[in-house]
């Protein structure tokens, strides 16, 4: 049966004290929203509407590229309401319908599949979760018989309710019809005027449905609602991918000190030291070192190459096999063949570099005229002295050697050496007389 899910995003973050909205906060580069939207999307979730409020343009802008419809919830009248405004965007639709909170950075696609599957079972379901520390979450209370008895929130909960430790996780999941009827029938005859989703399982109860219950861990339903959260999420979002590249095979000597994005992939026998910060779109092959201090985004590093300290891969940086980008050196848009090697001090940007050629120390390739961007081209086994600058657009051929000081500005020919500076002229005997002349100036 074909899934569709309703992301409610239309809250106004206050506590983030931000004027970025709540859900485009990040974790490990990627906004809370879109989290939720891969953790939807890995479970199968055929069609996503994001319900935002009127003023969401940002939201609505990024829920529409990444492939949801949106929905507006012109007053904020409470999650039942806000749940209820997707109903025209899900107009015709017949399956199973899940609402999620747009706020949960931390949820996967295995979750979202245990809530479907315990629908499945009688026709609603929600997800709970045994909290270390409940606070004011509403408590799940359940029959005899293994099904939901009601959600009782924190403020009207007896003491007895209060020392439960099962709560709400704010997911559901039912047929979209049925799903849609309860919520038109939900009332706002409690102290807020709100309308709730917690007030859906009594209304199903009363069409004969029972809501079941999905289990599943505090880890995966931490939602954010301020900074603090935002970075508590952030270092167990952490901790769950350090955990994960550790048990395959992947070495870390001091796993704490390395920050890793969403997409991060890296292969067995990487070692990764110290202090190696990942931004999104990074692949490391198997057998690459990481040394400590580097910094890597939308690049790949291919097998037994070996990057840093302190060095810049950008994006569409292209390391070959065996490579060597050494410190305080930058790489962009640029491939690198392998076995190549350039080991200090150098930028190389929209460039291409031949197997097995060397970078001297201070290389620049000088890419941007400020309109433009031009391609340098360094041949196969080429050998670019100390200091040169590669004027692009420009070609060195396989095998060439630029001698150090160079400002290279036409191409090179191939095993040619190319020198490019001044002619160095000596006057014998000026330094000597220059100091004595000084020093009987100065009496």
């Amino acid at each position: 049966m074909s899934k569709a899910a309703i992301i409610l995003a239309a809250g106004q973050g206050t506590r983030m004290k931000s004027a970025v909205p709540k859900v485009l906060h990040k974790v490990a580069g990627l906004p809370l929203l879109g989290h939720v939207i891969a953790a939807l999307k890995g479970a199968g979730v055929d069609r996503l509407v994001v319900v935002t409020s009127a003023a969401g343009d940002a939201v609505r802008d990024y829920a529409k590229a990444a492939g949801a419809d949106t929905a507006i919830q012109q007053e904020q009248l409470g999650t039942g309401h806000a749940a209820a405004c997707a109903r025209e965007a899900l107009a015709g639709f017949d399956g199973t319908l899940l609402v999620v909170n747009g706020d949960m950075p931390l949820i996967t696609a295995d979750t979202i599949a245990e809530c479907v599957k315990a629908q499945e079972r009688t026709g609603l379901a929600l997800l709970a979760f045994e909290a270390a520390e409940p606070g004011a979450y509403g408590r799940v209370l359940m029959t005899p018989d293994g099904t939901l008895d009601r959600i009782v929130e924190f403020k009207d909960a007896s003491e007895a309710e209060r020392a439960t430790t099962f709560c709400n996780a704010g997911c559901y999941a039912a047929d979209a019809q049925k799903f849609f009827g309860w919520a038109a029938a939900l009332r706002c005859d409690n102290a807020q005027k709100e309308y709730y989703l917690t007030d859906v399982p009594a209304l199903a109860r009363q069409d004969g449905v029972q809501c079941a219950v999905a289990i599943t861990d505090e880890l995966s339903v931490t939602g954010v609602n301020s900074r603090a959260e935002l970075a508590e999420a952030e270092r167990k979002f952490q901790a769950r991918m350090r955990a994960r590249f550790l048990a395959d095979g992947v070495t870390m000597m001091a796993p704490e000190t390395v920050f890793f994005a969403y997409d991060t992939k890296i292969e067995n026998d990487v070692e990764i030291e110290p202090f190696v910060m990942f931004a999104s779109g990074v692949t490391v092959r198997n057998g690459v070192r990481l040394r400590s201090y580097s910094h890597l985004e939308g690049a790949t590093v291919a097998s037994g190459a070996i990057i840093g300290p302190f060095a810049r891969l950008r994006p569409g940086a292209d390391i070959g096999e065996n490579a060597h980008i050494g410190n305080f050196v930058e790489v962009k848009n640029t491939k690198i063949g392998a076995g190549a090697k350039a080991n200090h001090l150098t930028y190389l940007g929209d460039a291409t570099v031949g197997e097995g050629a060397n970078i001297g120390a201070g290389t620049i390739t000088c890419n941007y005229d400020g309109f433009t961007k031009a391609h340098t081209e360094i041949g196969a086994g080429a050998f670019i002295g100390s200091n040169t600058a590669l004027v692009a657009p420009v070609k060195v051929g396989h095998g060439a050697v630029t001698a150090a000081g160079s400002v290279i500005t036409d191409d090179v020919c191939p095993d040619a050496l190319a020198i490019a500076r001044g002619v160095q002229a000596e006057k014998p005997g000026w330094a000597k007389a220059f100091r004595e002349r000084k020093k009987s100036e100065k009496k």
